[in-house]
């Protein structure tokens, strides 16, 4: 049921502190923590943390994207929507497929080959190293010796790049969404 009209103070509360909790989650994650844990942990206990981390993180923006989009879509008829609104309608839908892609797909793939890789690690001595930095020589050897372990890896970092890209392209979709919003206040 679509409905015409300006959304009530409390829908368009909720509506802003949704997409600013989407927002905000997606800059502390991306950004910021990531980067902080992977230079104070051994890479097994960063991939680790990441394991459980992401699935809720992807979970969490599924939930709050689904909600931003079904606001925007109560408050916006199909056949009312302008060229400006059929932008925003698409952006948020696209935010939706993102998260829905890495949470069906690309993190329980990225987990599954991570823990594989783990395993043929922590049997070579390898994985308790702080960064991506030290011990290179011995991941490059290893990956030349192991034929399991170079497929998943390979793998892995095709998993890997596509969340990314999904995570960064649900990211702008939020932001541009974010930066709409903010310079219509009166309106969502």
């Amino acid at each position: 049921m679509a409905t015409e009209g300006d959304p009530t103070d409390v829908v368009k509360v909720l509506h802003l502190l949704v997409i600013a909790f989407s927002w905000g989650m997606q800059v502390w994650v991306s950004f910021i923590a990531g980067f902080v844990l992977l230079s104070k942990v051994s890479l097994h206990t960063f991939g680790l943390v990441q394991s459980k981390l992401f699935p809720m993180y992807f979970y969490c923006l599924l939930g709050s994207n689904t909600i931003s989009l079904a606001i925007f879509a109560v408050y916006h008829p199909r056949e009312l929507l302008n060229w400006h609104e059929t932008i925003q309608m698409v952006l948020f839908f696209m935010a939706v497929i993102m998260s829905g892609l890495n949470v069906q797909w690309f993190t329980p793939a990225v987990t599954e080959h991570f823990l594989v890789m783990r395993e043929i690690e922590q049997e070579h001595g390898l994985g308790e190293e702080i960064g991506f930095s030290t011990n290179r020589e011995r991941y490059v050897k290893l990956r030349e010796q192991d034929p399991k372990y170079k497929a998943h890896r390979k793998s892995f970092y095709r998993y890997h790049g596509l969340s990314n890209l999904c995570n960064l392209t649900g990211f702008a979709c939020t932001t541009i969404n974010l930066i709409y919003l903010a310079l219509h206040l009166a309106s969502i």
